[in-house]
């Protein structure tokens, strides 16, 4: 009894020392000046669940021990056939519902993709490879102002930027894979978390070049076939609706957008598909598994490392200049390390080197948080939550790819 009181007294203190700066101090504006408000009433209720959770239903579930066992419902094991066809259908619907579907919700399909994209490429790295990378963002902010710089300076279209984006990034991600090569666990993720930053920085740092924290506006939608897809052409040329004989909408640009980032989540989802079921998609796994294992076996670590980052950020790369040519405008706000936690999370989530799962993870982080935005304030605290009691309950993800074993009866 003692003890279980000692546990609630701390568990209930350590909640209120959280609780407190969050929920209980509001600073808001009166003229120019900043007042802090007090609101303790959530906190106290917070703590007095907190206290009764840890006096009442903690010793009981101890006490039961058959909640314990409990286990929570595997999902039904399917075929690659029968994964591909839902797939293929999965496509098809999505290919068809943004004519019959309003613009926010295109909007945020769209954003989607981007993140099924950015998950897919890190999926590379972390799930198959085995390597903890923080600082993926920074592959994403070398695509997304490769286009931006290749406009800017030089006046290159989109689909003449896309292949260069996509190999930049590359190059990066095999810069980085040699600083790596000796580095595990926790020291890799340093020296990843690292080099997200020190790209943020020097986007921020090299003004004359970037535009430094203003970045870099007016970036053009990419052209359908050559024909611009707005509402005016440059004088000399013509518009994509003046083609057709359409008039202009706002709407098809949206669509065209969400179509060209189908596109890209597709040939994204087929390539590493592909990459996994190829030698090197095997040698990955073994390096993930044991790396003196998979040095025992012939193969060079070397190598295999530097391939996962540069394939891993080649995707990055593509997904930010599709990026960059959605918004208009890159600054390096937008690569922020929130951004690579985002995209960690959606590959954890998912289920570490299972495709399908990352892409329902990525569906998951991004809609959800769009549906709660009157719980904007709390949508962190409420992320976190998530993950904590993801960890606790079903730290293989929600989709864990099946593992090949075998077994030796005897």
């Amino acid at each position: 009894m003692m003890k279980n009181l000692k546990d609630a007294f701390f568990s209930t203190a350590m909640t209120a020392i959280l609780a407190v700066p969050i929920f209980g101090l509001t600073l808001t504006r009166q003229g120019i000046n900043t007042v802090v408000e007090t609101n303790y009433a959530f906190v106290v209720w917070g703590c007095l669940a907190v206290f009764l959770f840890q006096m009442i239903v903690r010793p009981l579930l101890a006490r039961n021990k058959t909640v314990s066992r409990i286990k929570l419902p595997e999902w039904p094991t399917l075929s690659q056939k029968k994964i591909n066809l839902i797939l293929f259908f999965v496509v098809a619907i999505a290919a068809i519902w943004p004519f019959f579907s309003n613009r926010v919700s295109v909007d945020i399909a769209t954003l989607v993709l981007i993140y099924i994209m950015l998950g897919l490429g890190l999926n590379i790295v972390v799930g198959f490879a085995g390597l903890l990378d923080l600082g993926f963002v920074g592959f994403y902010a070398v695509g997304a102002y490769t286009y931006a710089l290749l406009f800017h300076w030089a006046g290159w279209g989109f689909w003449e930027a896309l292949p260069l984006a996509g190999a930049a990034a590359a190059l990066f991600g095999f810069l980085l894979g040699f600083p790596v090569l000796r580095l595990r666990g926790d020291y890799l993720a340093i020296v990843t978390l690292g080099f997200g930053e020190i790209i943020r920085l020097l986007l921020i740092n090299l003004n004359q070049w970037t535009g430094g924290p203003d970045g870099i506006s007016g970036i053009p939608k990419p052209s359908v076939f050559g024909y611009t897809m707005a509402r005016r052409a440059p004088e000399g040329e013509q518009t994509f609706h003046q083609l057709m004989g359409w008039k202009f909408d706002n709407m098809d640009v949206v669509i065209y957008l969400y179509l060209m980032a189908l596109a890209l989540a597709v040939i994204t989802l087929l390539l590493s598909n592909r990459l996994v079921r190829m030698p090197i998609g095997r040698a990955w796994e073994a390096l993930r598994e044991d790396e003196i294992a998979c040095r025992s076996l012939g193969l060079n670590p070397t190598k295999v490392k530097l391939s996962a980052f540069t394939l891993g950020a080649m995707c990055a790369g593509f997904g930010g200049a599709f990026f960059a040519a959605r918004q208009g405008l890159v600054n390096p706000e937008s690569f922020t390390f929130i951004e690579s936690a985002l995209i960690l999370a959606i590959v954890v989530l998912g289920g570490m080197g299972s495709q399908v799962g990352v892409i329902f993870a990525a569906i998951l982080l991004t809609v959800l948080p769009e549906l709660a935005r009157q719980f904007a304030e709390y949508r962190m605290l409420i992320f976190g939550l998530v993950m904590v009691l993801m960890m606790m309950w079903r730290p293989q993800g929600l989709l864990p790819v099946k593992r090949p074993h075998v077994e030796i009866s005897s």
